[in-house]
């Protein structure tokens, strides 16, 4: 059995498909909040497979939890070097694997949330993109206002360099690069949200108008805020997921991914 690392993707079963591209040449071009099956499984996956094009190497991933269950996401890829396995479970029992490299640091964001907002402050960084999940977006069920009474709304507004949430960090690294005068990233939105860019678009501003009216009206002038359809189904890894991928290519990952193809 392979622990999977950098050092250990040569050493894989042949079935196993890995990087073919040189991953110290990838720079970060993308912050991702909420790093779970669908995003290693989708978004993570197709800038792989353009890197392994000799493409978007400029675009590397870098993840940001939030969540107190995220320091689990954390640790699991910390240990792996950012890798992962992403399985394809065909309808004949065949199941197809790769290894893929596109992901290359994953924040805490509870252990330096200043980092993490430097981190999207840097020009480099283009897209800030989310899936969080439709509770995420913290707006009321029956209004579908943005929910200013949240604990951790109000500490992040009372603290913005401080911040707990993905309105605080995200909100905090667009200030400071207006300020710096650097061009605002794209805002993207890839939850199974109806209008998913209208609901971040809303969700964003109501805590920036919260925050400073200029910034909120800086934002709604220049940040996009695209919408996104996206699907597919990526339950959750179970202990049998990650001892097949072990019992049938030798490969120990802490965390696969399987979906449908």
């Amino acid at each position: 059995m392979t622990r999977l690392s950098n050092a250990s993707l040569t050493q894989l079963d042949a079935k196993v498909a890995t990087p073919n591209y040189d991953r110290t040449a990838v720079s970060a071009g993308i912050v991702h909040f909420g790093v779970g099956g669908f995003h290693r499984a989708h978004q993570a996956m197709y800038l792989d497979e353009l890197m392994n094009q000799g493409k978007a190497l400029d675009w590397g991933i870098v993840g940001v939890g939030v969540m107190p269950g995220d320091r689990r996401m954390q640790e699991a890829l910390a240990s792996q070097d950012h890798l992962y396995t992403v399985v394809l479970k065909h309808p004949d029992g065949n199941y197809e694997p790769r290894v893929v490299g596109s992901i290359i640091d994953y924040r805490f964001a509870p252990d330096s949330p200043d980092a993490v907002i430097e981190l999207m402050a840097d020009p480099a960084i283009r897209i800030v993109s989310l899936t969080v999940t439709e509770g995420g977006y913290n707006f009321h069920p029956v209004t579908g206002e943005f929910n200013l009474e949240n604990a951790d709304v109000q500490h992040d507004l009372a603290n913005p360099g401080e911040a707990k949430t993905s309105f605080g960090l995200i909100t905090e690294a667009l200030a400071r690069r207006r300020e710096r005068g650097v061009a605002p990233f794209t805002v993207m939105s890839c939850d199974n949200v109806e209008g998913n860019g209208n609901v971040a678009h809303k969700m964003f501003t109501a805590y920036a108008r919260a925050r400073d009216a200029e910034l909120a009206a800086w934002i709604e002038a220049e940040v996009p805020f695209p919408n996104s359809m996206v699907d597919r189904i990526t339950p959750v890894t179970t202990p049998t997921d990650i001892e097949e991928l072990s019992s049938r290519f030798g490969v120990e990952d802490a965390w696969p991914v399987v979906c449908e193809p």
